[in-house]
């Protein structure tokens, strides 16, 4: 089997695990057979929808055996980021409610008046409106830090996919001819920091599993990590990322029990 080839194992969520509101069939029992074996197993999201109680009540409630701890989404990282180099700023997000709040919950404030905001961020949002764009635009041209929690360009869903934050950044970037300054998500250093903190050294390799060449395979590829693209997720345009190439391509985790 391919899992008897590494000791550690880094999963994607949203595409590589589940889908929408469904789990991949099988995926429990992939990650259970992973982790009775005694190998470590973290889960990554560049996902800010939920929170990580959030996402690990689901996969429990699902027959996944794991622990909270073993998930990190983009909301953990860039919150990190902000409380050690920004505490107490005024930002304004183009995200939903629940990343919203947990910002608000580390002492940083809301704003949506330009002259105030300091920081804005751009994550997955679908209430995305014109109002939030020039809202964000306008700070930028009054000189706001540009962040992202994520860069994405879609996100699965149990229909298709949605628009995430790439879409977004992109047209803030030719709106204000500023360009993104930091991204906390995958293939981030900030994201890769934060999984070494969580996964810490094993005695073997790591295999890093996710649906999504720009961002999963790409983190794999930077940090010269073995990965494996599964097609269960986004529709990915291999034209686009010629030079992005997965070390195993899977219908779904089933196969890595083959």
């Amino acid at each position: 089997m391919i899992i008897d080839n590494y000791s550690g194992f880094i999963f994607d969520l949203d595409g590589t695990i589940y889908r929408g509101s469904n789990v991949i069939p099988g995926a429990d029992k992939v990650i259970n057979v992973i982790k009775d074996s005694g190998k470590q197993v973290i889960f990554i999201s560049n996902k800010t929808t939920g929170t990580v109680k959030e996402y690990y009540r689901f996969l429990s409630d699902n027959g996944f055996c794991i622990s909270e701890d073993e998930i990190i989404n983009a909301t953990i990282v860039i919150k990190k980021y902000l409380v050690e180099n920004y505490p107490g700023a005024i930002f304004f997000a183009v995200g939903e409610r629940v990343f919203i709040d947990e910002l608000i919950s580390a002492d940083f404030k809301m704003s949506d008046q330009p002259d105030k905001i300091e920081i804005v961020i751009v994550t997955l949002d679908r209430t995305f409106n014109y109002r939030k764009l020039e809202t964000a635009a306008n700070a930028l041209e009054k000189g706001a830090r540009f962040f992202a929690a994520n860069i994405d360009d879609t996100c699965p869903v149990d229909s298709g996919e949605v628009m995430d934050a790439g879409s977004i950044i992109s047209a803030l970037e030719k709106r204000t001819h500023r360009k993104l300054e930091k991204h906390f998500g995958k293939p981030s250093e900030f994201m890769m920091n934060e999984i070494n903190s969580r996964i810490g050294k094993t005695n073997g390799k790591i295999l890093i599993v996710g649906d999504r060449l720009e961002t999963d395979i790409a983190m794999a590829n930077k940090y010269g990590i073995d990965s494996a693209l599964v097609l269960s997720g986004v529709k990915n345009f291999p034209g686009i990322y010629p030079d992005i190439k997965p070390t195993f391509t899977l219908d779904d985790v089933t196969e890595l029990l083959k």
